[in-house]
């Protein structure tokens, strides 16, 4: 069984950073696309950013409300994908998770949350002064 365990939430004034990670296990990580999605209550879940590898290339994924400011990465060998979130604003303030998907998606389609098939508990960010 797939399990996805994100890390790193918490309270940050607008302008600071934060970090986040989410660790899988019961699966070849390598081997999926992975991606940061958020949610506010009341709204749908949307796309941060993605990234996926194919034929030992990776290629990023970002939605225009986060380009510039958050880096996604990821260390196979730890089983491990990353959020660097820089220059945060009160806007960003959601409910963020991880999710996993299997095999390759278009580019068009890997900030939609449809396409993942594993989902993390979330973790909560509040970008408040």
């Amino acid at each position: 069984e797939v399990q996805l365990v994100e890390s790193g939430g918490g309270l940050v004034q607008p302008g600071g950073s934060l970090r986040f990670s989410c660790t899988a296990s019961g699966c070849t990580f390598s081997n999926y696309g992975m991606g940061w999605f958020r949610q506010v209550p009341g709204k749908e879940r949307e796309g941060v950013a993605a990234l996926y590898v194919s034929s030992g290339l990776s290629t990023t994924s970002y939605s225009d409300s986060v380009q510039g400011r958050f880096t996604i990465s990821r260390d196979n060998a730890k089983n491990t994908l990353y959020l660097q979130m820089n220059s945060l604003k009160p806007e960003d303030t959601a409910m963020y998770y991880c999710a996993a998907k299997p095999s390759w998606i278009p580019g068009a389609q890997r900030l939609q949350p449809q396409p993942y098939n594993y989902w993390g508990q979330g973790t909560q960010v509040t970008v408040s002064s």
